[in-house]
């Protein structure tokens, strides 16, 4: 699997509601530069959009705090990784729904942590979803 090499860093802090706060303030640069749904463009899709409203109801569903603020840090690591990578994702259909297909890219960050980055795409209208971001598991 090739690994794209990320120029920004993740987000600092150690609390919560820090990163929290970053990681809205970081989202709410990208809402503002699109009309409706917040979204990006890749150039590995041709650059379609990706949309990044399903990060944030897939985040807020996980009970843990620490797994969310684990996952928020690499936030901007993910943006970066979707809108300027070419590297080929590992895809594969998705085994709970067989109208979607999800693609796993893989990145490191600029402190040399490996991350990898899942996006939904609906196979009948071929609308793409950022869904989740999470470092390796150690």
């Amino acid at each position: 699997m090739q690994i794209y090499h990320t120029k920004i860093a993740k987000l600092k802090g150690t609390d919560y509601r820090e990163v929290l706060k970053k990681a809205f303030k970081y989202y709410a640069q990208i809402r503002l530069s699109t009309k409706r749904k917040t979204y990006v463009r890749s150039p590995y899709f041709n650059k379609s959009k990706i949309f990044l409203e399903l990060f944030w109801h897939h985040l807020f569903s996980k009970e843990n705090r620490a797994d969310r603020t684990r996952r928020m840090r690499f936030l901007p690591c993910a943006i970066e990784l979707i809108r300027k990578s070419r590297i080929p994702p590992v895809s594969k259909d998705n085994p709970n729904k067989s109208r979607e297909t999800l693609h796993r890219f893989a990145g490191l960050s600029l402190e040399k942590e490996l991350f990898f980055v899942q996006i939904k795409e609906e196979k009948k209208s071929g609308t793409k979803w950022f869904i989740s971001c999470f470092p390796e598991q150690k």
